[in-house]
């Protein structure tokens, strides 16, 4: 339903007949969920442009953009091989995040104690959809006369920062979701009693650490070596041993307790997590011999060596991607659950108050059916969290497309950042805690209301 009011929204772009002809064919839908779909429509769109720029074929045309030849392929250090043959792709990417996470952290000053919609400020939140779209566009073909010089390598400490602190969101994200999954599904096998929901339960479960377990046996065959790579072996050892002791922690007594919905569930989920990011972590790493990249894999040879002065977009980065999607839709469009006064998440989900619960007054009476103002009382959520979370989300994006590639550095490290394989597995460790601290906070402070 949000998606079809957006469309709805969109359409406003277009003109005032559009946008009522559109209102009219639509369900009737809470402004603050279409605002934010608009939003992630709009971060979506961004990072297909961003895509793009990486496509082979554009390459050559890239070469002719403003920043590129003013740089004079001189644009870092002179004892840097690199030039914009091998990097415009990467470097156009940061020009167009550059300009999406600037006009998010603006709005999210903007926004800043906003408590309802009667404040003068709503609707620049809620509309002048054309306005910022143009303003957007604008701003991304102005950024390519940005000069190169010190821009690029800059503009990466900022991305790597952004893109940790987004890592921390994503993480609380994806705890929240698998309580609120298992939840919903103890929920409905108490009160069916029906095997089939107890065998979903069991089946979800069997199957995430199945492909967990698979993924770290891969990770030892192609990322480790006998003699070599002791690195990579403590990274997969030591995160192996802590999803275990994770999962025990889950199914304590004293856990069970306070929690009685906690199981192997959502520690399958975090679990699966953890070995996703350590996979991305080790596959970050600038030691060629111990990271075959995931083409290498498939080939059994280390290719990385021939690709490395070459943009690339790999699998990992897709991967990647698809997470950060699935975790913005659902920060969009999922209303706040239980687990998420434990997870922080409260700040990011729309919150389950009788402001969001409101009627649509305009459609009683048999009026027409419309995009509706539900925060006339209260906001359903934090407008300029929100907006801090997507431009980080921004820089996320940006550090991912670009292998977390670092703008000063030589060729041979265009694909791997020593510190972005530590980014990823610090992030995996602070998953684990998260997800353990959620499952022991009610009984560390029985005092204090968490249901």
């Amino acid at each position: 339903m949000g998606l079809v009011c957006s469309t709805a929204q969109l359409a406003c772009l277009c003109g005032s007949t559009a946008c009522s002809f559109c209102c009219s064919q639509c369900p009737s839908c809470r402004n603050s969920t279409s605002t934010r779909i608009m939003y992630a429509l709009l971060l979506l769109l961004g990072t297909i442009a961003a895509c793009i720029t990486l496509s082979p074929g554009l390459q050559d045309v890239l070469k002719k953009v403003p920043f590129c030849k003013t740089s004079s392929n001189s644009y870092v250090p002179s004892d840097v091989t690199l030039d914009c043959e091998s990097a415009v792709g990467y470097l156009a990417v940061y020009r167009i995040c550059f300009i999406l996470s600037l006009y998010f952290f603006l709005m999210s000053v903007m926004m800043i104690r906003v408590k309802s919609s009667q404040d003068p400020r709503a609707p620049i939140q809620n509309g002048f959809w054309a306005i910022k779209y143009l303003l957007i566009i604008g701003g991304i073909i102005g950024a390519f006369f940005i000069p190169e010089k010190s821009f690029g390598s800059t503009w990466m400490y900022f991305g790597m920062l952004g893109g940790f602190l987004f890592i921390i969101i994503q993480l609380i994200l994806i705890v929240d979701f698998a309580h609120s999954w298992a939840d919903a599904w103890v929920g409905n096998y108490e009160e069916t009693e029906s095997k089939g929901w107890y065998a979903a339960l069991l089946g979800a479960s069997f199957f995430n650490y199945a492909v967990s377990i698979t993924g770290v046996v891969l990770l030892y065959v192609y990322y480790t070596h006998e003699s070599t790579c002791a690195l990579n072996k403590f990274f997969i050892s030591f995160n192996l041993i802590l999803c275990v002791i994770t999962s025990i922690i889950s199914i304590l007594p004293v856990v069970q307790e306070h929690h009685p919905r906690s199981g192997l569930l959502q520690s399958s989920v975090v679990t699966l997590y953890v070995v996703y990011l350590t996979w991305s972590g080790i596959s970050n790493s600038p030691d060629e011999y111990c990271n075959p990249g995931f083409l290498g894999i498939f080939s059994g040879n280390n290719i990385q060596l021939e690709t490395k002065n070459r943009v690339t977009f790999d699998k990992e980065s897709i991967i990647g991607l698809i997470i950060w999607f699935s975790c913005v839709l659902y920060s969009s469009l999922r209303t706040a659950s239980k687990s998420s006064k434990i997870t922080m998440s409260e700040n990011v989900l729309v919150q389950d108050n009788g402001a969001v619960d409101g009627r649509n007054h305009d459609a009683e009476g048999g009026n027409e059916a419309k995009v509706w103002d539900n925060e006339e009382e209260k906001v359903a959520y934090n407008w300029s969290f929100f907006h801090l979370m997507f431009a980080l989300a921004t820089l996320y994006v940006m550090m991912t497309l670009t292998n977390w590639y670092k703008p000063n550095s030589s060729l041979d490290t265009l694909n791997a950042n020593t510190a972005s394989m530590w980014v990823k597995i610090i992030s995996s460790w602070m998953c684990l805690a998260l997800y353990v601290w959620s499952l022991i906070a009610p009984a560390v402070f029985p005092n204090r209301d968490f249901a």
